[in-house]
């Protein structure tokens, strides 16, 4: 499968660089592909404006800042998109600093920056995942005691088949929380893992994990 991911940031790097590993062909975005060179040159890893890598793709990636979220999915172009699973890592971050560790979101507690996106966009199949963890721990995480848990969720069940199988080989244990609404949910997960990392500097040695009996 081809995989586009948009998004030059950490995120989109550790992503597009996991998913090679795995076997994917990938290839990542930015609207200043030049400034991706020194990652293309080190990872092999082919950079383009996010039309040419949406169109490209046969799934993409959404890896940018949440209030961008929007912005650059109309910039890759609704036809490159339409239709096809667009993983959703993205969080409803606000620019007001965090409240004694706490991030801010420009969403209400009814409401999720996926359900407006799957609103804005109704034909794309989006599925939200790997939001809930740092950059440094979403391929193949190491922890004691078993795999962590990667929530999804999404209105599309081939989509989140999709997924399902990359979260496995990205190293993680899915839970499957159900359509775009839980994305009410998965969102603020985003806030809690983040506590650790303003208040003590851990941004790197805890994820979460979904235990059953």
């Amino acid at each position: 499968m081809r995989i586009g991911v948009i998004g030059s940031g950490q995120v989109g790097q550790t992503l597009a660089q996991g998913l090679k590993k795995h076997g994917y062909e990938t290839r990542i975005a930015s609207r200043s592909p030049e400034k991706l060179a020194g990652f293309a040159a080190s990872s092999g890893i082919q950079a383009g404006t996010p039309a040419d890598v949406a169109a490209w793709a046969e799934a993409v990636v959404l890896a940018v800042k949440g209030d961008a979220a929007d912005a650059a999915l109309r910039e890759a172009g609704a036809a490159n998109v339409n239709g096809k699973l667009v993983i959703d890592t993205t969080n409803p971050i606000a620019h007001e600093p965090p409240e004694d560790g706490v991030l801010r979101f420009f969403t209400s507690p009814n409401d999720s920056l996926m359900e407006r996106l799957q609103a804005a966009f109704p034909d794309v199949h989006f599925v939200k995942a790997f939001n809930s963890v740092g950059s440094a721990l979403m391929v193949n995480p190491s922890f004691g005691g078993g795999k962590p848990t990667m929530f999804y969720c999404g209105n599309d069940a081939g989509a989140k088949a999709l997924v399902a199988k990359i979260i496995d080989q990205l190293g993680w244990e899915g839970a499957d929380m159900g359509t775009a609404k839980a994305a009410r949910a998965l969102e603020p997960l985003c806030q809690l893992w983040c506590i650790p990392g303003f208040r003590d500097n851990a941004w790197t040695n805890h994820a979460f994990r979904l235990m059953k009996r």
